[in-house]
């Protein structure tokens, strides 16, 4: 147990100054000064040249530090991701059971609250861990097995739907049938050569890299073990850094540094956590229902959707438009539940879009849908599927960064901040003050020769009148 009393080191005064400790008067020599200034201005320019002509072995060391790191990394991503997990059986299930305990202790009430929280996540881990490797081993690699295997009849099924479709109309039925037996020979080509050659490839790599995937399988390990260790004491280890930061920078900026990372937090947490809820039930959901409408590959096409809802906005038809495809393929002469299924996902993504994932996910990113579509596509194209996954809540964190120090920015010159208060201005004043944006003045058009002839003979015609 840590010892929860620091002792300060050196006895200080109220103002925080060492006692009894006198100046030495070489540090305020203009001099020595001079000399440290010169110093550290010449180990900077060595650092930069190191960094800029060896920057191999640089990246070679920083390397190292992290693959030594890595179980280190491991177990502080794992402990980020198991957070709200803890904070939920400890002060929804475990306090109050043991709150009840008249004869208990305080402090110990909240102990063994942790401890047994701590030890319930262990459980379900190793539990959910052996719940995926059933299903790998008993569902997923047999169904994957049987489309290779199948995949010459699901070839010729699309054939004969193609010719029964279009059996009225010869000409486009020659010229589908052509690009349709071409599609189908790439596809056995690539079966054949490739898939087979990365099947083989994989058992090889496995068996000559047995060691390594034990390796990383033992990082694991001691990340899951220091994940324990680090969900012990979190407040302990975010009090530890609060106190730096309020120790290197100013009162001002380091307030603004802890509320930016609390921010930066709850946008992660809220996102990550409530999606991978929201994505296991629509997962369940969607096994239940291809389970009852009699869908081939239920669990396979299940994992798939589940997996994909984790990717905002594009997740629905990654997961969507391939089961599809593969539920055809499975008997394209009778397409019925592949209708089905379609009706079925479109009913699901709006039950999550609608009901389902704005009350799992605890906080908004605040980003509208363009934003939204515009952050995936941006770091899907810079990371791939990664990206996808992490570009809202990244970009959500820059956008609000972004908007705060505009804000912050407009409010010290003394104009508007809002948004809407923008829409109808023109100009704004040195005072602050808001012009409106001008009518737009229309140029008079010149008359035609026709109309003004006109004008002149009506108007002679009634002063002749008169």
């Amino acid at each position: 147990m840590e010892d929860n009393k620091e002792k300060d080191i050196f006895t200080t005064n109220a103002e925080g100054r060492i006692r009894n400790q006198k100046k030495n008067p070489r540090l305020d020599n203009a001099y020595y000064k001079w000399g440290l200034t010169i110093f550290l201005t010449f180990l900077a320019c060595m650092l930069s040249f190191y960094f800029l002509f060896y920057n191999a072995e640089l990246r070679a060391g920083i390397h190292k530090i992290n693959k030594i790191l890595s179980p280190v990394y491991v177990g502080f991503i794992i402990a980020y991701l198991f957070s709200p997990l803890l904070n939920i059986l400890e002060n929804k299930v475990m306090y109050p059971i043991f709150k009840k305990i008249k004869f208990m202790k305080e402090e110990s009430k909240k102990s063994l609250s942790r401890a047994s929280s701590i030890v319930v996540i262990i459980i379900l881990s190793i539990v959910l861990v052996y719940a995926i490797v059933q299903i790998m081993l008993k569902q997923v690699i047999p169904s994957l097995i049987s489309i290779v295997s199948n995949i010459n009849i699901y070839l010729d099924n699309l054939t004969r739907w193609a010719n029964k479709l279009l059996q009225d109309n010869p000409d486009l039925n020659s010229f589908v049938m052509k690009d349709l037996n071409r599609f189908s020979d790439d596809i056995e080509l690539w079966v054949n050569e490739k898939f087979k050659s990365v099947t083989a490839n994989v058992v090889t790599s496995l068996s000559q890299g047995f060691l390594a995937f034990l390796l990383k399988l033992w990082n694991f390990i001691i990340g899951f073990i220091i994940s324990i260790y680090v969900l012990w004491s979190k407040e302990r280890h975010v009090a530890r850094s609060k106190k730096i930061v309020y120790a290197i920078f100013s009162r001002e900026t380091a307030n603004a540094i802890v509320e930016a990372f609390r921010y930066t937090h709850r946008t992660f947490i809220g996102f990550f956590f409530g999606k991978i809820v929201d994505s296991i039930i629509i997962g369940l959901i969607c096994f239940i229902g291809c389970t009852l409408m009699q869908i081939p590959y239920a669990i396979l096409v299940s994992i798939i959707v589940g997996v994909t809802n984790i990717i905002p906005f594009f997740g629905p038809y990654f997961g969507g438009i391939p089961s599809t495809i593969l539920i055809f393929a499975f008997d394209p002469l009778h397409p019925g539940k592949a209708l089905a299924f379609i009706v079925f996902i479109i009913v699901l993504q709006q039950f999550d879009g609608n009901f389902l994932g704005p009350r799992i996910l605890s906080t908004s990113t605040g980003l509208s849908g363009f934003w939204v579509i515009f952050s995936i596509t941006l770091f899907g194209g810079l990371f791939g599927v990664f990206g996808m996954v992490i570009g809202v809540p990244v970009f959500a964190v820059i956008y609000a960064g972004c908007r705060q120090l505009g804000r912050n920015r407009l409010k010290k010159k003394g104009y508007p901040y809002k948004t809407g208060e923008y829409l109808e201005v023109g100009t704004i004043n040195e005072d602050g003050s808001v012009n409106p944006i001008p009518p737009v003045e229309k140029p008079k058009q010149k008359e035609s020769f026709f109309l003004s002839a006109f004008k002149k003979k009506k108007d002679k015609k009634a002063s002749d009148q008169k």
